[in-house]
């Protein structure tokens, strides 16, 4: 059985993409979580520290790095947190010395969300849909924008995978997922664009974890089929051949 490791297993994409695998088959899983996880092996301990998360890596085949903090600011009143910095180093580091193949590290797709400050985006995200034309470019992997500290961190995440990537030919593979609620579907006019179901965001990260080894380093959005996106939608075919199953086209913006 492949032995994985998931960071932040107690938060909503480590649960769902626990609950996924589970039901698939096949792996050992184990956690590196600040709090206990209950009926699997967790290590506890804080990503800052990376002389205590070191155990939590050995005999591990993938690690699956979703831990970071989002804080409840928008930009440009949030900080930088050493989560999102130092943590991303310690994980991939401790990977490295451990002899872990395989990381898939959790990015956003708000690297580029700074494109909604113009047309045609911003029309997109605030759903005035007629002062469009029947198509838009999309928005691809190189086209980087963030919006908040937040995202430049998760851009320092990706800077820091394919530097180590080239330097110790560990294969990472950086996901810039859509948005995803709690109760599976979009809540906003804007997340008609970015949404991303809980069961495409579980299956995008397994088909990453799955990827063929010689696929060292790779970034790619990966959201659901959803009309109004922007993010180029073709990278992830290419590389990974995956595609979404969901579309947040199948829920109107009711009451949550």
């Amino acid at each position: 059985m492949k032995k994985v490791l998931i960071t932040s297993m107690s938060g909503l994409i480590g649960g769902i993409l626990r609950e996924h695998l589970e039901t698939v088959g096949g792996y050992e899983l184990s956690a590196l979580n600040r709090s206990p996880v209950e009926s699997v092996k967790c290590h506890q301990a804080d990503i800052t520290d990376l002389e205590a998360i070191k155990p939590a890596f050995e005999g591990i085949d993938a690690v699956v790095h979703l831990a970071a903090v989002k804080p409840p600011g928008v930009w440009p009143y949030d900080e930088p947190a050493d989560e999102n910095l130092i943590g991303v180093y310690n994980v991939f580091e401790a990977a490295r010395l451990a002899g872990v193949q395989r990381i898939v590290f959790a990015s956003s797709g708000g690297v580029s969300q700074g494109w909604e400050l113009v047309s045609p985006y911003k029309a997109i995200a605030e759903g005035r849909y007629g002062d469009l034309h029947e198509s838009w470019p999309m928005i691809t992997r190189d086209q980087v924008r963030p919006m908040s500290i937040y995202n430049s961190s998760k851009l320092w995440g990706e800077a820091l995978g394919r530097h180590m990537s080239d330097l110790y030919g560990i294969s990472i593979l950086c996901v810039r997922l859509g948005t995803t609620r709690p109760e599976n579907r979009p809540g906003t006019t804007r997340e008609l664009a970015t949404y991303i179901s809980h069961r495409d965001c579980a299956d995008v990260l397994h088909r990453s974890m799955e990827a063929p080894d010689e696929l060292k380093y790779e970034v790619y959005f990966a959201h659901s089929d959803n009309k109004w996106g922007y993010p180029d939608p073709e990278h992830v075919k290419k590389v990974l051949g995956w595609e979404p199953r969901d579309s947040a086209d199948d829920f109107d913006l009711g009451p949550l």
